[in-house]
Parts: C-alpha cells; sequence; structure tokens
C-alpha cells in the first residue's frame, strides 16, 4: 500500500512539474538548448552550476511547491541551488524526510541564505543577530545545506566595520558547532564604501571560519573590477553568483553590460573550483522562474565552455 501511495505521489509530482513547464510558455526552447549543453558541453573540471532560488515563486507554507521548483531547476541543467532561509524554515522542526526529499531531487544543497532589509539587521554587527543565524544554521544542517551565506548592512565607520568582522568571526565560529560552515554574500555597497570594507572583510575574517560568496554581478554593479578581484581573493571564495545589468537596471544574464567572459575566463585561468550560481532578481521583486534561469543556464554553459 505504501509503495503504490509513493509510486502516486511521484507520478503526481511529475505531472504538475509538466504542468508548470507548460505554463512557462516561452521557456520550452530555452530549456531544450539547455539540456543540449548540459548534454554536450565540457565546463573544466570541479566547476559546477547551481541557482539562486529568488527567481521562483515558492510558497513558504507548502514545501511541495519548493520540491516542485527543484524539480525545474534539475530539468534545466543545474547541479544545485542556494535558498532563502524562508522557503525551508517551516521544515526546521522536523527536518528528516525533507532532507530526504531535497537529497532526491538530485541537486546539491549548495546553502541557505539570510538577507534582510539594511534596517533589519542586528545594529551591532550590521548580520543577522545571533537569535536569527544560530536557527537557521542548526536547521540548515539538519536539512543538508553546506553554507550558511550571510548579507548584511553596510559599516559607517572603522568602529561598525570592526563589530562587522568580530560579528561574522562569531557567526563562523557558531555555524561550525551547527556542522556547516559560514560565508558572507557582497552587495554593491560593500564596494562603494568610503572605508575600504569589502577589502577589511576579505583580508581581516579569520579565513578558517569565513568564507565568501562573491555576488559578482553585485561587485560589478559597484565599480569593481572584477577579474581583478577574483585574482586577488580567490582563496577566500566558495561561489559566485553571477547577475547582469544594463543601464543600472537588472536584466536577464548575458543580455546586458555584465563581462561573463570576462570572469568566466578568469575563474579558468587561476584554476578555481566550487560553485558558479545565477541568480535572476528584479527590481520589481517579479519572479518568473523557468523563464529567466533556463537562459541563462545557457549563457553559464557557452562562458565556460567555449
Amino acid at each position: 500500500m505504501m509503495a503504490r501511495q509513493t509510486k502516486k505521489g511521484a507520478r503526481t509530482r511529475r505531472e504538475v512539474v509538466q504542468a508548470l513547464v507548460a505554463l512557462a510558455g516561452g521557456a520550452l526552447a530555452p530549456l531544450e538548448s539547455a539540456r543540449v549543453l548540459a548534454e554536450s558541453g565540457e565546463v573544466p573540471a570541479g566547476i559546477r552550476f547551481g541557482v539562486q532560488l529568488n527567481a521562483f515563486p515558492i510558497d513558504p507554507g507548502r514545501f511541495p511547491s519548493f520540491l516542485d521548483t527543484l524539480a525545474l531547476v534539475k530539468q534545466v541543467g543545474y547541479q544545485g541551488f542556494e535558498s532563502s532561509f524562508r522557503n525551508v524554515r517551516n521544515e526546521f522542526a522536523a527536518p528528516e524526510q525533507p532532507r530526504r526529499s531535497i537529497e532526491r531531487s538530485g541537486l546539491t544543497f549548495f546553502g541557505i541564505h539570510i538577507f534582510f532589509a539594511n534596517e533589519m539587521y542586528d545594529p551591532k554587527t550590521k548580520i543577522a543577530a545571533p537569535s536569527v543565524y544560530e536557527p537557521v544554521a542548526r536547521g540548515g544542517a539538519a536539512l543538508g545545506a553546506l553554507h550558511l551565506i550571510l548579507s548584511g548592512a553596510p559599516a559607517a565607520d572603522a568602529d561598525e566595520l570592526k563589530r562587522k568582522i568580530d560579528g561574522l568571526n562569531e557567526a563562523g565560529r557558531f555555524a561550525q558547532s551547527a556542522g556547516i560552515t559560514a560565508a558572507y554574500h557582497n552587495h554593491w555597497w560593500e564596494f562603494q564604501s568610503k572605508i575600504g570594507e569589502i577589502d577589511a572583510l576579505y583580508t581581516r575574517t579569520d579565513p578558517s571560519l569565513v568564507s565568501f560568496v562573491l555576488d559578482a554581478g553585485h561587485a560589478y554593479h559597484g565599480g569593481a573590477d572584477v577579474p581583478a578581484f577574483i585574482r586577488a581573493h580567490a582563496g577566500r571564495i566558495i561561489g559566485f553568483h553571477l547577475r547582469d545589468y544594463k543601464n543600472g537596471a537588472y536584466v536577464e544574464l548575458g543580455t546586458g553590460t555584465f563581462p561573463l567572459r570576462a570572469v568566466a575566463d578568469t575563474i579558468k585561468q587561476i584554476g578555481w573550483k566550487g560553485w558558479v550560481e545565477n541568480e535572476e532578481e528584479r527590481a520589481d521583486h517579479s519572479q518568473a522562474g523557468l523563464k529567466v534561469i533556463a537562459p541563462a543556464f545557457k549563457v553559464m554553459k557557452e562562458a565556460f565552455t567555449s
């Protein structure tokens, strides 16, 4: 009886995914192109492609909607994903079955991300308060996430910057005790800092406790020479976010002015290994899902295989 129910449930999920693909309409052609590239292109050894799930309208109150999203991500050809903690925090209390369901997707749970509006961070450290990141670290680890990813508000002066660095080290220390590793994710403001925040974060946090997910798109938007920054700090970077801009606005990866080919060439030339993730966000918070992540996968593959 249980076997028949499981089989029926799996068939229902396939039907749901097929329906979602059909509703995506114009994403079908990019999805087929992405599948061909996934099967034929040779990406350098050690480079793995993931996606930030912000592009999808996931219902945090319905875990099946999260799993349906993972099925779509897998269909495109991505190997892993990163998710806001909001999508999975309801599963922290009883993580065993949700973890098995995530593992069955065939995708690696690269990271669980804590991001807030700047005024919502701990005013002392400019990152999430321990009361927030501690349960997320424990819950993320229980669900199989590899990394606790923290964003933060900009530091206004040297004292705030020191407290932020100390706060990140403390978060990293707690994450290790919970069985997960901490990484900081930048926005453009760290690169526009008048007190050198981004370089201080990379050089003054404890490398045994804190790593970095370099949002290369935000770095570019903040005025950075992204290939040069990668060469200088590659040893601290465990993952990349790729996003694109045109005239200062978010656009689909490969359609703006972000130097994707130069970034890919730099990563290949230095022999860096790790996760390269697409993040398709929009200023209006629209979430087009498959319609944006499938073409993005195609251009990522082309950049890294040519």
